[in-house]
């Protein structure tokens, strides 16, 4: 079930409005990060003086310069930790693009799905990067006692934030919040390894960046696909 969702989510990766969402989300991400980093220059740049003054050495000059590009290099390295989850946030609020091309081409029989307000899709999306960054900044702490299996560490962990983010997301614009945290809660370990699916590629540069997008994907078809089979056993 889980495979078959994510296989049929990446052979839709073409669709133009997949293409769309996608590069909406590494645009806007890459923008806010200059943002940050352009308020981060500047902030330097004015409490910095151009020469300070050292015992034995006397004015010494460039501090600001020398911040200025270790602020650079500190950037680029936040980037790589900072660039999913901003794209997954980003991606979260035009989901109904991704989970709408899903359905419009696998599901055409069923009827048009409740829309998340853009209030609740923004607040969603913030909860999503919060709670991505927060649980990988605590992982960090047991990186050092996994040993070997610190991969294994990184994917439980944000397997769990994807798998419940995600699916919450994609089933309450069917079953509203509430239906879609018990179905959620019915099937957690099948929506918990179909996340550590998504969070697998997460360490490979340039491919996670397409993980939110198929992650929404694939969890609109796991989504339909367990609904089906509850209603099938009921």
């Amino acid at each position: 079930m889980i495979l078959t969702a994510f296989l049929r989510a990446l052979g839709q990766l073409g669709d133009r409005r997949f293409r769309r969402v996608m590069l909406l989300g590494i645009g806007l991400s890459f923008l806010l990060l200059a943002a940050i980093y352009a308020l981060f220059l500047g902030a330097i740049q004015w409490l910095v003086p151009e020469t300070v003054a050292i015992p034995f050495l006397g004015p010494v000059g460039g501090l600001d310069t020398l911040l200025s590009w270790g602020s650079l290099v500190l950037m680029i390295g936040l980037s790589v930790f900072l660039m999913m989850p901003v794209a997954s946030a980003f991606v979260g609020l035009f989901l109904e693009d991704v989970a709408d091309a899903v359905e419009d081409r696998h599901y055409p029989h069923l009827p048009p799905a409740t829309p998340v307000g853009i209030l609740d899709a923004a607040i969603d999306a913030l909860n999503l990067f919060g709670a991505v960054v927060a649980a990988n900044i605590a992982a960090l702490f047991l990186y050092p006692f996994a040993g070997p299996f610190v991969p294994v560490v990184f994917w439980a962990v944000n397997g769990y934030l994807l798998g419940r983010e995600y699916f919450t997301l994609v089933a309450m614009r069917r079953l509203g919040r509430r239906g879609a945290r018990e179905l959620r809660a019915r099937h957690a370990g099948t929506v918990w390894l179909a996340g550590t699916l998504m969070a697998a590629p997460l360490s490979v540069p340039l491919l996670n960046l397409a993980i939110p997008v198929l992650g929404v994907a694939t969890f609109t078809h796991l989504f339909h696909a367990l609904r089906s089979r509850a209603e099938g056993g009921s």
